[in-house]
Parts: structure tokens; C-alpha cells; sequence
């Protein structure tokens, strides 16, 4: 007993202090877009695998409720038009506002007060894979680790539906999930909430021309927050959470 005290005494604190931004992102990390004046030459739209790019007024936008951030545009443009901050914030309340563009003004995301008073303390989630790949399941369920510690802002996955306060839809919604997953959110006591994790569950994400997905959760539900990304890296779906519940600012 007292070496296991010992060693738990020498490892200290695990957690990660967040939203500090002392935790190192991946080196090839990938966070907000930014759009520079372009030629429209459209090398960038021809090369995007999920056509997320498309022409504006002064160049270009991309949708990141779409994009995979696969690196192939902003490898391909030689005027350097395209560029990829290094930060995790992306979740939005708005969809309109998963769209960048050199012109691009996004609408004011005022927190609803409604949510916060309801679930600023405590907030359940259910999580459903309705036909995703398990890469943003894998970086949601990666929140109960010690490293990240999500409980600690009073904010849990539970196993039941009837347990939750929202449901968590990650994959483009398959034809075989859309009774299941219909199931599971009729079952959730109002008031509740649909949080999307990922591009499938936003747009269909690689999927979305495959007939056998229904390409995403905006057509069924009201969504009230979007987490993008292929997949979001967990500070990015934390944040998005806190976001959500009002114990974070933009």
C-alpha cells in the first residue's frame, strides 16, 4: 500500500488544465481556416475530396462543417491563398458559421441562457454511432480519462437515454441507424439537446454521396451545437461542450 502511495505521490497531477493551451496539438495539426485574395484558379476545388470548397466573391470559402482537413488544398495552392491556424476552436452554435471566406462575417453565436441556467451544472450526453467509423467515438470516450477528466466540469456520458440531457450523434446517419437513432432521442426528456461531433454527422462527411447514408443530422433535428472535424481533436470537442453550457467564452 504505501509504495502505491509512493508512486501516485511521484506521478502528480495527470489531468490536463484546461482550457489552458499548454497541452502540445499534433505537429501536422490543422485548426481554423484562413482565405487570402486568390486567382480562383480552382486547383483547390478540383483536388477537395468532399467538395467543400467553393468560389466567392473574392476567391474562395470552405466549408469546414464538410472538410476532411486533408492537407490536398492547401498543398496544392502555390499562392499561399489558403493557410490552417493552429487552434482548436471551431465548435459554432450556427452552421452558417463552419463557413470561411476572405469576406466572411459571422453571425453573432449568443449563448442561450435557457441552456445554461438548465445544464450549466451538470450536463448528460448519450452518444450515438450512427454509422461512423469510430475515430470521433474514439476522441469523445477519450474525455473520461484521467488525462482529460471531463466530469470535473459536471459533464458525463450515461448509458441510458432516459438518463440524458442531449444526444451526442457522431457517422452520417446510415439508413440502418436512422430508426435507432430516432428511437434513442424520443426517448430523452425535454428539454433536450442534438450536439453533431464530426463531418459526417454535420454534412456526411466522405460518405455523403453514398446512397445508403442520409448525410447528416440537420435534416431530422434542430442541432444546437457543431463540432467539426474528420475527427475533432478532444480539446476541440471539450471546448465545444463547455461552449455549449456557458462555462467558456469564445
Amino acid at each position: 500500500m504505501l509504495s502505491i502511495i509512493k508512486t501516485r505521490l511521484k506521478q502528480g497531477c495527470r489531468t490536463i488544465k484546461f482550457p489552458d493551451r499548454g497541452f502540445p496539438l499534433p505537429k501536422n495539426y490543422l485548426g481554423k481556416p484562413v482565405i487570402k485574395k486568390c486567382s480562383k484558379c480552382q486547383k483547390c476545388q478540383t483536388i477537395c475530396p468532399v467538395s467543400c470548397i467553393s468560389e466567392s466573391n473574392n476567391g474562395i470559402s470552405i466549408d469546414i462543417g464538410k472538410c476532411i482537413f486533408c492537407r490536398k488544398c492547401f498543398q496544392v495552392c502555390e499562392e499561399g491563398a489558403i493557410q490552417f491556424e493552429k487552434t482548436y476552436e471551431l465548435a459554432e452554435f450556427s452552421r452558417s458559421n463552419l463557413i470561411y471566406s476572405t469576406e466572411m462575417k459571422k453571425q453573432e453565436s449568443l449563448l442561450n441562457k435557457e441552456i445554461k441556467r438548465v445544464f450549466g451544472r451538470s450536463l448528460k450526453l448519450r452518444q450515438v454511432s450512427a454509422g461512423g467509423c469510430n475515430a470521433c467515438e474514439a476522441d469523445c470516450n477519450v474525455l473520461e480519462t484521467v488525462g482529460w477528466d471531463m466530469g470535473r466540469f459536471g459533464i458525463q456520458f450515461v448509458a441510458s437515454p432516459r438518463h440524458a440531457d442531449a444526444i451526442l450523434i457522431t457517422g452520417p446517419i446510415t439508413k440502418n441507424m436512422e430508426l435507432a437513432l430516432k428511437k434513442t432521442y424520443d426517448a430523452l426528456a425535454s428539454p433536450k439537446l442534438v450536439i453533431t461531433v464530426g463531418a459526417c454527422a454535420i454534412s456526411g462527411g466522405i460518405f455523403a454521396e453514398s446512397s445508403e447514408v442520409l448525410c447528416g443530422v440537420k435534416k431530422f433535428y434542430n442541432v444546437d451545437l457543431y463540432i467539426p472535424g474528420c475527427p475533432p481533436h478532444p480539446a476541440t470537442i471539450l471546448h465545444g461542450l463547455l461552449k455549449l453550457i456557458g462555462k467558456i467564452s469564445e
